[in-house]
């Protein structure tokens, strides 16, 4: 059923969207911008060359708060939260018991609290699964009154540093509580574009302010999700909800690197999160029956999410789950999953557009290098 754009939620930036040009579109239940008067394809170069300001208020804002709340924590994702440092971000998996992923987020450690940010559309069931498992001396809030924008791209940090000189010295996935324009934001080095970039939570009322002042500057445009779905599917980032859901465990859709070495079977402390078990058997058999892969293909023709995918002998082996033509990499891109003897790097495949077998090669990801700010 079609949401109705009086049943959609506005962010705090709705009424600039509008003002700015923005094509708005429902998205994960709010009104979002798909794209500006520039186009996808000119938004998707901007940020690569200087630098991209995206509104992504509709993700989720939370807070942790105890002395248990690490622990309490770690007990729900495949990551080492215990001992994240202080100041420090790190990307988080929720599993269910069954191995797969209910979602992917960022957590950071500011000391005195743990601040989430969980995906849009599984925004409530996080909440609810948070609070049936976090014991009673860690409390849970949630950040509805805050927004939450991105600004990406080589361009960021000559940005950031006119704004918040402080942010100079970050590195990615640094993150600082610090005033900015005279708001209480948190501000972390980080982003899902592959570019260098901050992402900033601001109170909802001081957020226009804050943008109008971003895109004063000459290197900065408004960029929309189009865009910023062509960014992230180059830097070979999964979306959720599409590259991963609750039927693919982390093994499955290549992300091992995302389970803490403290979290594995000869860890410190190993397992105890949902599906640990079928998770740490993947990982010591690496048997699984298909993996996600990356894919580059030939021409200008787009591969789709969808598309089914077939071997040489007209066996089908898999599926897209991400693609477009990548303006960055000037070919098609797709992430997809196949079946694991196929999952080798320069393995071809056959991708079914319009009734043709099109040739696409098993490739590494990211498709474009990542640039973040490694100090």
């Amino acid at each position: 059923m079609t949401e109705s754009a009086a049943d959609l939620l506005h962010t705090p930036l709705f009424n600039l969207h509008g003002e700015l040009g923005g094509k708005m579109v429902p998205f994960a239940g709010y009104a979002m911008p798909v794209q500006y008067p520039m186009g996808v394809k000119k938004e998707h170069l901007h940020t690569r060359e200087q630098a991209g300001l995206f509104d992504v208020s509709h993700m989720g804002q939370l807070l942790l708060h105890g002395a248990g709340a690490a622990a309490a924590l770690e007990a729900l994702v495949p990551v080492d939260i215990v001992d994240l440092p202080v100041g420090k971000q790190r990307y988080a998996l929720f599993t269910n018991d069954a191995g797969g992923l209910r979602d992917d987020l960022m957590v950071t450690n500011f000391g005195d609290c743990l601040y989430l940010v969980v995906n849009a559309a599984c925004k409530a069931q996080d909440i609810a699964h948070l609070e049936a498992n976090l014991p009673g001396d860690v409390r849970l809030e949630r950040l509805d009154e805050r927004a939450l924008i991105a600004l990406q791209g080589p361009a960021a940090g000559a940005v950031m540093a006119q704004l918040a000189p402080d942010t100079q010295d970050m590195v990615f996935m640094d993150a600082r509580r610090m005033t900015i324009a005279g708001q209480a934001c948190f501000i972390s080095r980080s982003g899902y574009t592959g570019e260098d970039g901050f992402e900033i939570s601001i109170p909802a009322e001081g957020a226009e302010a804050l943008v109008r002042e971003l895109l004063a500057h000459e290197a900065v445009a408004p960029i929309g999700l189009g865009a910023r779905d062509s960014l992230r599917l180059e830097a070979g980032l999964c979306l959720y909800g599409h590259d991963i859901d609750t039927t693919t465990t982390p093994v499955e859709a290549s992300l091992l690197w995302a389970i803490s070495k403290a979290r594995r079977a000869d860890g410190e402390r190993p397992g105890g999160f949902p599906g640990a078990d079928v998770i740490l058997e993947q990982i010591a058999t690496k048997a699984v029956a298909r993996k996600r892969v990356g894919l580059v293909g030939e021409g200008r023709a787009p591969v789709r999410e969808g598309t089914e995918l077939f071997d040489a002998d007209g066996k089908g082996i898999g599926r897209v789950t991400s693609g477009t033509f990548g303006p960055s990499a000037e070919l098609p891109v797709a992430l997809a999953y196949v079946e694991s003897t196929h999952a080798a790097v320069d393995t071809t495949v056959y991708a079914e557009v319009r009734g043709k077998r099109l040739p696409m090669t098993v490739s590494r990801t990211p498709f474009v290098p990542q640039r973040y700010h490694r100090g």
